[in-house]
């Protein structure tokens, strides 16, 4: 079995005139949700073998947010294959996966992570908290997936059980949409 977490990048400004939306940075909100979910990893004791990431710089941001609530290095592969990906291209880069990380950290961008987990999660009551997902994949939140492989290259669809769907507003009720 491989876990697989998916951490979609925390809320970015579209305030700041930046050239191409790869260069947006986080807003404020961001910040303090991408250190939310640090401290929610902390006190879960969520330990990543292999981090997989966009580099877009409101990615990196989440991630130096995380690092610094968490107190846990991380370290990521930067792949711009992740940014903007959809489902397919996402599967293709985790079965590039070290063969000896058995949790996977990806940080990304919806709806990419979106369809993933519903790409590898049936829709067989099997997983409530997929419905979560339907409803709306928000920014900065986690999902924690158990695969039925021993090898990344094995990735498929439907070969996944979504354990938990964890949303920064779950954590701090004032990071959810009533309070912009």
């Amino acid at each position: 079995m491989k876990k697989l977490t998916l951490l979609r990048h925390a809320k970015s400004s579209w305030d700041d005139p930046v050239d191409r939306d790869f260069d947006r940075p986080l807003n404020k909100k961001g910040k303090r949700a991408a250190a939310v979910m640090g401290r929610f990893i902390q006190r879960n004791g969520l330990r990543f073998d292999q981090i997989l990431a966009s580099p877009a710089v409101r990615v990196i941001e989440t991630l130096e947010h995380v690092e610094e609530a968490s107190g846990q290095a991380m370290e990521p592969t930067w792949d711009r294959k992740i940014y903007l990906a959809s489902s397919a291209t996402l599967l293709d880069v985790l079965r590039g996966a070290r063969a000896e990380a058995d949790h996977v950290l990806m940080v990304g961008h919806n709806p990419g992570l979106e369809d993933l987990v519903f790409d590898l999660v049936p829709d067989d009551g099997s997983s409530p908290a997929r419905d979560e997902v339907e409803t709306k994949y928000p920014t900065a939140t986690l999902a924690e997936m158990t695969l039925a492989i021993d090898d990344w290259g094995d990735i498929a669809e439907k070969c996944g059980t979504l354990d938990r769907f964890t949303r920064p507003r779950d954590l701090d009720p004032e990071l959810g949409p009533n309070y912009d």
